[in-house]
């Protein structure tokens, strides 16, 4: 075969805030565990990032089952962010995940602005953490349990006391239960974000029929999964118009194609979630598959389709 024949790989590597991925693909938060529970199906080195489980200053343990429900098109979760905490992660996991050539970025939450800029210090110390993803969608406790999230100033103030106790790239995971994302979105950018990554979970509920009760425990839920793409996609798009900082989709992405649509809607890379339960493999597959479309239509640089739908 004349090597001049042989068809080039196209450019895969993206860029987050300072941060560089081989590739735009990466695990989703409370979806691939710390990464050592997948290592038997995937091969981490072929990801961009993995995103762990979220971090708390203290071990949690999480809402009391049941706690999670398969819907038409998704499922609802109510495992309440359980971890094992912030210094058991830096003590027992992470040295798993720094034998790996892969991006490790620590997901985190507190009930205090306080708790935040805590663990983001501590993570920040360690070895092998590569970048922060602050999870604004947590009760804020001085307000009634209102999700930082929810307000603009909160989120923003959230995003500043992380940003004074790390050099690592911060990335504000946006919740979708707000009537103006993009409002979020652009209030952590004024803040010092360096990217932001949407949608978080969708709340919800279903109910038992048999005994009237609610299936979860906990009553609500975030819904995942495929069911909520079309909302994910439209918030993507959104939110990449108002900001010019890197926007990171998630929301029920299955396929090669689930994740390209987000691209074209404006995000620079994408977060693989409930997927990952239904098939170990989903991320080496969308990475393969994101690959193929770029050769079959002779892009050269996956960077290149970044916002590029037409209206």
């Amino acid at each position: 075969m004349n090597p001049s024949n042989k068809k080039k790989d196209a450019a895969m590597a993206v860029e987050i805030g300072g941060l560089k991925l081989k590739n735009p693909v990466m695990t989703a938060s409370g979806t691939f565990g710390y990464g050592e529970e997948y290592a038997d199906y995937v091969d981490l080195n072929q990801l961009g990032a993995i995103v762990v489980k979220g971090l708390s200053l203290k071990p949690r343990l999480g809402n009391p089952p049941p706690r999670i429900m398969e819907t038409a098109g998704g499922m609802l979760n109510a495992v309440g962010l359980q971890n094992v905490g912030v210094d058991v992660f830096i003590k027992e996991k992470l040295p798993f995940l720094r034998q790996y050539d892969v991006a490790v970025i620590a997901n985190i939450y507190g009930e205090s602005t306080l708790e935040y800029s805590q663990v983001a210090k501590k993570l920040s110390q360690a070895e092998g953490v590569h970048a922060l993803e602050v999870n604004v969608s947590c009760p804020n406790v001085k307000k009634g349990g209102l999700s930082f999230g929810s307000d603009p100033k909160a989120a923003a103030e959230v995003t500043r006391r992380v940003k004074a106790e790390t050099h690592l790239p911060v990335i504000v995971k946006l919740t979708p239960n707000v009537t103006d994302i993009a409002a979020i979105a652009q209030s952590v950018e004024e803040a010092g974000a360096d990217a932001v990554s949407l949608i978080n979970t969708l709340t919800g509920m279903s109910i038992d029929l048999k005994t009237r009760t609610p299936h979860l425990k906990n009553i609500t839920g975030g819904l995942s999964g495929p069911a909520i793409k079309p909302v994910a996609l439209r918030m993507v798009w959104q939110v990449a118009q108002k900001v010019a900082i890197p926007v990171i989709g998630i929301g029920g992405i299955l396929t090669a194609e689930d994740a390209l649509e987000f691209m074209i809607a404006g995000a620079k890379a994408v977060q693989i979630g409930t997927a990952n339960f239904i098939n170990p493999r989903a991320t080496i597959e969308i990475i393969d598959g994101i690959r193929h479309y770029l050769q079959n239509n002779k892009i050269k640089n996956i960077n290149d389709i970044v916002g590029t739908l037409r209206t």
